[in-house]
């Protein structure tokens, strides 16, 4: 059985769920809607299934109820990962010790650290924390700009366009380009996106991304820097909207695969 938690967000024009579970019931697969609202995690009896996590809440319940959970079960992505990318400095941190491309990133709470690096650029990008859609992302050039502490800033890499690549148990499966006339491309924002081919550069750096952290599926956000890519951030509950590559086919492949291996 495959326990399906579905995306919050999940609208009728704009269903993620909705669509690997079209993709299951094509395939016979069994699965079972998962409300974790409802659930005791302490008293769930759920053991050695499979779980999807289309996506969570950002809430303690949700994530908490899905670490329990884990204890026992196969949930993809795992609840880790899935924090990990909702940390931008979490995923900094791997992508910089795994020797992944990215923008020169600084965090901290010091007003004169925050200064001397917009300072050493000339403009930096400030992101929440725990962002997502490209919310809260924008471009200061002076450090009264800031608010309050702590700030995640990263240098900015001038570009008209960004990428989206979507990655499965280690393999980048399908490419977007997103374009806007906005600081970020993000579709949520305006952006318009188009499917692009996957380059081998472009290949390499999402696949070693997706690693870095450690997920069984994810969105790498990619800018152009120079002759290569560079990655923004790694999205653990991604959309794969204007994707060419049948994704929620994959994703249902994936889900079908790890509950065989349940099974074994």
């Amino acid at each position: 059985m495959i326990y399906i938690v579905p995306k919050p967000t999940d609208t009728p024009d704009d269903n993620s769920t909705g669509q690997v579970i079209h993709e299951l019931e094509k395939a016979g697969a069994a699965y079972r809607i998962l409300d974790l609202d409802d659930v005791d995690p302490l008293k769930s009896g759920l053991a050695h299934e499979v779980i999807w996590a289309c996506g969570i809440r950002q809430n303690g319940h949700h994530f908490e109820t899905l670490n329990v959970l884990s204890l026992e079960n196969r949930v993809v992505n795992t609840p880790e990962s899935i924090v990990t990318c909702a940390c931008k400095v979490m995923t900094s941190a791997l992508l910089i010790r795994h020797g992944v491309p990215t923008p020169t990133t600084l965090f901290t709470s010091s007003p004169d650290r925050a200064h001397a690096f917009i300072g050493e650029y000339g403009k930096a990008v400030y992101k929440p924390l725990y962002g997502f859609d490209g919310n809260g992302i924008r471009l200061v050039t002076d450090g009264g700009d800031l608010g309050e502490p702590p700030w995640y800033l990263q240098e900015y890499v001038w570009n008209d366009r960004d990428f989206r690549v979507f990655v499965i148990d280690g393999e980048a499966v399908g490419a977007i380009e997103r374009v806007s006339d906005s600081l970020t491309h993000n579709i949520h924002q305006g952006g318009i996106g188009r499917p692009v081919e996957i380059d081998e550069e472009m290949r390499s750096v999402t696949e070693a991304a997706a690693t870095a952290i450690g997920i069984d599926y994810c969105g790498v956000d990619l800018l152009r820097d120079g002759d290569g890519y560079t990655v923004l951030e790694v999205n653990g509950t991604p959309n794969w909207h204007c994707m060419a590559a049948p994704i929620p086919r994959l994703l249902a492949a994936f889900l079908m695969e790890k509950e065989r291996e349940m099974r074994a």
